[in-house]
């Protein structure tokens, strides 16, 4: 297992997501925004806005994506 926070994925908090994979870990955080988005707690949103300008450009999210892959590969095991 391997411990990220929201804010080490691209989010706005400090909660943490304990996964065995990445995408176990992107499943964690999306889980994690639906439920903020549904609060409409400010900073989140603020990220939440980014990211969807993000996505419109699919280089740049692969990019990003590929950033938070590396990272999560560099971290160790719990």
């Amino acid at each position: 297992m391997k411990t990220m926070t929201c804010k080490q994925l691209g989010g706005a908090c400090e909660h943490e997501f304990h996964a065995a994979t990445f995408e176990e870990m992107k499943a964690l955080s999306k889980q994690h925004g639906m439920l903020i988005f549904q609060q409409q707690e400010p900073e989140h949103m603020k990220v939440m806005a980014e990211m969807s300008h993000l996505m419109q450009d699919p280089a740049a999210m692969k990019a990003f994506m590929e950033e938070k892959q590396r990272l999560f590969d560099s971290i160790t095991e719990d």
